[in-house]
């Protein structure tokens, strides 16, 4: 199917330059592109971007999550009793 697609000029002088560099015409260079980004659609916007960050983010178990803030408040503790007069 044809269609008109308006690119700004410095994309299309871009994605023209890559095709030629690659030896694929830059229809398709744009068919492959629309391709992988519909094989890898983006979650939608649930106001909170910065929540899929997280997703990358190891899990901790909470037995050491617990360990650390123990050795937090007592480090605190410590910290507080060479503060006293």
């Amino acid at each position: 199917m044809k269609t008109t697609v308006d690119l700004p000029d410095p994309l299309f002088r871009k994605a023209k330059s890559t095709a030629a560099g690659r030896g694929i015409s830059l229809k398709k260079f744009i068919t492959e592109a629309v391709e992988r980004t519909l094989a890898n659609p983006v979650q939608p916007d649930d106001g909170k971007p910065w929540m899929r960050a997280l997703e990358s983010v190891p899990k901790v178990p909470k037995s050491v999550l617990d360990g650390v803030a123990k050795r937090v408040a007592e480090a605190d503790e410590a910290d507080l009793a060479k503060q006293r007069p």
